[in-house]
């Protein structure tokens, strides 16, 4: 009884151990700063030198702060990437789910821009949307069509982001879709083919209920990450596009607090959107719970 106590003690040490550098990292590098923001967010501090106490003075300038709105419209007009995404990435994933020659290497293919560094991919199609000698513009030459100078355009910049957002995340969604339909039993198939369901059918009773966990787990993911874009925007559109009309919140909040040195302004964005991702989130694990259903 001594010896198993002592081994008890000893793995239990040793998990503990284990368990010390997630821990630690947590604290320092995620809760800490989180704190820490919160506080800032109350204060007048441009970073460097002495927090002064403001209370509630940063929210009240946030109200009235036409930037500010104008960034969360654009980070939310981004968003419609995000069904467009998901419903292509399905699309794409029940062809490569057939067995056909070459599928493999088309899911090689889609995953690339997946693994690619977020900053090449970004100046890539930074060069892609230049309006004089533009790859984008040189194909609709072929049509005899004269195309803009897509990210110096009001009503273009928009969706040139969200097309280029879209490609970037085919191929992670397309994967967790595949493997989801390739873990649906072929027995339910058979059945529904023998009672003489059509192709719509099965999809709509089978498939999409099997893949519907996917579809929440990216939902979740996709507005998590859309929420907090900043690179692509930093680098195709350094100042916000025109009229800033493609500037994020999180660029916003990036430049209120680097170009102008307002941390305390920036710390109370950041605090206004760490609320409105912690609402939005629970809001759909709400609606999931709602829509759930058990698999015998």
């Amino acid at each position: 009884m001594k010896t198993k106590s002592n081994l008890y003690r000893k793995e239990k040490y040793f998990g503990y151990l284990f368990i010390l550098p997630p821990v630690v990292g947590f604290l320092l590098f995620t809760l800490y700063p989180a704190l820490y923001s919160v506080y800032g967010s109350f204060t007048d501090w441009n970073g460097l030198g002495q927090m002064n106490f403001i209370g509630l003075d940063n929210f009240k300038d946030i109200l009235t702060d036409d930037f500010f709105y104008k960034s969360m419209f654009n980070t939310l007009f981004l968003m419609i990437g995000i069904p467009i995404g998901l419903v292509i990435s399905l699309l794409l994933a029940l062809g490569l789910n057939r067995k056909i020659p070459g599928t493999t290497t088309f899911r090689v293919i889609y995953y690339v821009p997946v693994i690619s560094s977020l900053a090449a991919i970004s100046i890539l199609w930074q060069w892609a949307y230049n309006g004089d000698y533009g790859l984008v513009n040189q194909f609709l030459d072929l049509f005899g069509i004269k195309g803009p100078n897509w990210l110096a355009n009001t009503t273009t910049v928009k969706p040139a982001l969200i097309i280029m957002t879209i490609w970037k995340g085919l191929g992670y969604s397309m994967l967790l879709y595949l493997a989801a339909l390739q873990s649906v039993s072929r027995s339910y198939y058979e059945a529904a083919e023998l009672d003489g369901a059509s192709g719509f059918k099965m999809f709509r009773h089978i498939t999409w209920p099997m893949v519907k966990p996917v579809t929440f787990f990216l939902v979740v993911t996709n507005i998590i990450g859309g929420s907090q874009i900043f690179t692509e925007i930093n680098i195709m559109t350094p100042t916000g596009g025109p009229e800033y009309s493609s500037a994020t919140i999180v660029f916003y909040i990036w430049q209120k607090a680097f170009d102008n040195l307002q941390m305390g302004y920036a710390s109370a964005m950041a605090v206004i959107l760490g609320l409105f991702i912690f609402i939005v989130t629970l809001i759909q694990f709400k609606m999931n719970e709602r829509s759930s259903f058990d698999v015998d």
